[in-house]
């Protein structure tokens, strides 16, 4: 113990003590306000906590309130969900969280989780459930991330797990899609099906047509819909790149619109159940499942890719320009600032005329 003695002349008491292998530096108080018997006193105290394997420290932070690792991740997690696009993504990561982390840190000070708590989490599923063990380990550094912003820790133990974790050798598997010469069938085998709620069958036709992601049908609405222009003007909330994106509507896709405005009554959703509301993530990979489809809804979205690759002489640029795919190369992205859109109309009715032709 030593009196520390700031250029100010403020003076306070300092321990210096080795913590769980550790040289750490614990403050004692002022020397004004503590006296030097309360100051060794508590020296004691810390050093036999210490010497039991307790951390003096973290039960000081204990004591001035620090949260534990649940109630951090609560925190973290309202600070965050503002920015994230569906409530998915939220329910996943809590989930998450539950299952793999609280059980054995949950309850813990975020001051006091260390390198072996985070290998202990991580090693069962490392191997088992790469991809799954890659978010478990980035939504904890997320959360001792921000102890170390509020000063309650000066470390995180996820930067050093990795090399004691090692490589894993999870195989990356695609989404299921079909050839493309099979789309046709498959739209043509679900809208002739007697089977299934009509606005779901619309909508699956509709995906296809403009080669768009599931949430983003699911979720589409009439003010979206420009009808004269035949222009579909999907929110920057709903895509992936949160920008604004213009997809041409096709004949056929306007028939679809047709059909579903006769179903929606008065409805604000393009493609809304009976009950009125959404289609569930699930109900259109049940659908295709049911009817012996082997693809999912994603899926379709890479039998157009192949087909524009395959069949068409349409730019590159204009085909990924359709799936509303980000130019990565940052200097190539500064000059592309056009949409294409009049190309990519006549892509996606070279498309919508394929897939009649191949629906036969």
């Amino acid at each position: 113990m030593y009196l520390f003695v700031q250029p100010s002349g403020t003076r306070s008491w300092v321990q210096r003590l080795v913590i769980r292998g550790r040289r750490r530096e614990l403050g004692l108080g002022a020397a004004t306000l503590v006296p030097l018997a309360k100051a060794r006193e508590q020296a004691l105290a810390n050093r036999m906590l210490a010497r039991s394997g307790g951390d003096p420290l973290s039960e000081k932070r204990r004591v001035q309130g620090v949260p534990t690792f649940a109630e951090a991740a609560r925190r973290v997690l309202e600070q965050k969900r503002g920015g994230w696009r569906g409530r998915w993504h939220v329910h996943n990561w809590w989930r998450s969280m539950e299952r793999y982390v609280f059980p054995r840190v949950g309850s813990r000070p975020v001051s006091e989780v260390n390198t072996a708590d985070v290998l202990e989490i991580l090693s069962p599923i490392w191997h088992v459930k790469a991809a799954t063990a890659r978010e478990v380990r980035q939504r904890i550094r997320s959360v001792l991330e921000w102890a170390i912003a509020l000063d309650m820790r000066n470390d995180n133990p996820c930067d050093r797990v990795l090399p004691v974790l090692g490589p894993q050798n999870d195989i990356v598997t695609h989404r299921l899609a079909l050839p493309h010469k099979e789309v046709g069938a498959a739209v043509e085998t679900v809208r002739t099906s007697k089977s299934g709620q009509p606005a779901v069958k619309l909508a699956f036709e509709f995906l296809v047509l403009t080669a768009a992601r599931s949430a983003e049908v699911r979720l589409a609405t009439w003010d979206e819909m420009d009808v004269a222009g035949r222009v579909w003007t999907v929110p920057e909330l709903r895509m992936k790149a949160k920008r604004e994106h213009r997809v041409p509507l096709c004949g056929r896709a306007l028939e679809v619109l047709d059909a579903a405005r006769a179903l929606s009554d008065g409805n604000p959703l393009v493609f809304p159940m009976r009950s009125g509301r959404p289609i569930s993530p699930s109900t259109l990979p049940k659908m295709l499942q049911y009817h012996g489809i082997g693809a999912v809804a994603h899926g379709f979205r890479s039998s157009f890719r192949d087909w524009a690759a395959e069949m068409t002489d349409h730019p590159r640029e204009v085909i990924e320009a359709a799936l509303a795919h980000v130019v990565q190369n940052k200097v190539e992205a500064a000059y592309a600032r056009s949409d294409l859109f009049e190309r990519r109309r006549r892509l996606m009715d070279d498309w919508a005329d394929y897939l009649a032709r191949r629906g036969r």
